[in-house]
């Protein structure tokens, strides 16, 4: 047999559907996503047939690592949800291993400033719009059968940046203006402790800086995202404005389930 009919002819050029979690992000509109931190692609996948808009898979606070990530990646192929990465910090190297991976949507922890935002976007651009390093045959191009890719991929990334401390508050404005910003992510838990109300998210001046972040992302044009596991916090944050709300996590949820259905059972 003629090894060349073992290969299948690559007669159309790649072009990959839009990122339609950057669209939405862009527009504004309101998307409920979940925290998911248990590194299973079993439990990803039963996330993503639940329906969120989008689901946070996280490498700050969880210990993924980039073979856990590729496993959810491929359990969430033929789900609706938007998978949102977390890389540990704001690292090119890391960055690009995830878009090798095949995501496209991050939202890179503790920017302070209009520099590290910047450097945050180069990091998910190829050049001359950025500085990823190339390479021919990842997951990220179907192992180099897609040679459109680095050409279409530039144009279909989201970078969200997470708003967690003085800095960043302060520097907010300057942040915001740094092309190729998509939107703001609030961390309540760092920015009480930030603001001396360490555990307390919901202390009135926690949530005057909240609200100033998100009145100044809004000015800005820019869709603003935070995360609560309390449904009360969370229904306030949607009436406030928040466009995308993580309103849970799995760690979470599956603790209180757990411990509920133990407590229903518990002896006298």
């Amino acid at each position: 047999m003629n090894p060349a009919a073992l290969t299948p002819p690559m007669t159309t050029a790649y072009t990959p559907l839009p990122n339609t979690f950057r669209r939405d992000i862009l527009a504004s509109r309101k998307l409920i996503g979940c925290w998911s931190s248990l590194t299973s692609p079993v439990t990803m996948e039963i996330l993503g047939i639940a329906g969120f808009d989008w689901l946070l898979l996280d490498t700050e606070h969880a210990p993924n690592d980039l073979q856990s990530l590729m496993l959810q990646l491929m359990a969430l192929k033929d789900s609706a949800s938007a998978p949102v990465v977390r890389p540990p910090s704001n690292d090119a190297v890391f960055i690009k291993r995830l878009l090798d991976l095949g995501f496209v949507n991050l939202l890179v922890p503790m920017i302070e400033s209009a520099e590290e935002a910047r450097r945050a976007v180069a990091a998910t651009r190829y050049p001359p719009q950025g500085m990823r390093g190339v390479s021919g045959v990842q997951r990220c191009n179907r192992y180099g059968s897609q040679p459109d890719y680095a050409a279409q991929i530039n144009d279909n990334v989201c970078v969200l940046l997470q708003i967690e401390s003085r800095g960043g508050v302060a520097a907010l404005d300057q942040i915001l203006a740094v092309p190729g910003v998509d939107g703001i992510f609030v961390g309540p838990s760092d920015l009480s402790a930030a603001y001396g109300h360490f555990g307390e998210p919901n202390h009135p001046e926690v949530q005057g800086v909240i609200a100033e972040v998100h009145a100044r992302t809004r000015a800005a044009g820019k869709a603003a995202g935070i995360l609560t596991t309390v449904e009360a916090d969370a229904q306030r944050y949607i009436a406030q404005g928040f466009q995308f709300v993580a309103v849970g996590s799995d760690q979470t949820l599956f603790r209180a389930v757990t411990q509920g259905l133990r407590d229903r059972f518990s002896s006298d």
